[in-house]
Order: structure tokens, then C-alpha cells, then sequence
């Protein structure tokens, strides 16, 4: 009888232990350039129509834009800024290469 107790007890000690875990990776996955860029491409394919080929061109770029500012994060030396200022130069590149003459204006709307 105490055997079934403790292993009762047990089950319910690891159980609770596995929701903690599974909620923190949760939270800290939020915060990772794939989620970050993949919400604001479903935003901006609502909002400009893209295709399925923007959609993934739009995907890459703004994963690499957000990746290169997440490792420049906290840095505030004059390098790092240059760095961020050429990482936001590629993105506005790389959306006027992506997205016709009217989906980019509405998109510097969008940004602004």
C-alpha cells in the first residue's frame, strides 16, 4: 500500500514539473527571430496580398534581419550601430526586390 502511495505520488510530482517546463519554453520561444518574423509575415500578407513566393522571400529576409539585430542587442558601440544600420539598409534592399512598386510604398506607410 505505501509503495502505491509513493509511486502515486510520484506520477504527480513529475506531471506538475512538466507543465512548468513546457510554459517556460513557451515564453522563451516567443522572443526567437523564426516566431517574431513569421507573425509579422502573416501581418504584412494580409495587409499587401502577397503571393507564396513573397511570402517565403519576405520570411528569409526578416529572419535575417531580426536574427542580426537580436545578436547586436544590448551593443552600443559605434560598430554595432553602423551594423544595424546596414542590416536595416539589406531589408529595405531586399523588400524592394520582394514586393512591387505598390505593395512597397504601402509597406514605408506601414513602417512609419
Amino acid at each position: 500500500m505505501k509503495n502505491i502511495f509513493k509511486v502515486i505520488a510520484l506520477s504527480f510530482a513529475l506531471f506538475l514539473g512538466m507543465n512548468t517546463a513546457n510554459a517556460q519554453s513557451l515564453k522563451q520561444d516567443q522572443d526567437r527571430p523564426e516566431v517574431v518574423a513569421k507573425k509579422q509575415t502573416a501581418d504584412l500578407s494580409e495587409a499587401l496580398e502577397l503571393n507564396g513566393d513573397q511570402q517565403r522571400s519576405l520570411f528569409r529576409a526578416l529572419v535575417h534581419h531580426k536574427a542580426g539585430h537580436k545578436r547586436l542587442a544590448g551593443k552600443t558601440d559605434s560598430a554595432s550601430t553602423a551594423e544595424k544600420k546596414k542590416l536595416d539598409e539589406e531589408l529595405q534592399t531586399a523588400m524592394k526586390k520582394i514586393l512591387t512598386d505598390e505593395q512597397y510604398k504601402t509597406w514605408l506607410t506601414l513602417e512609419q
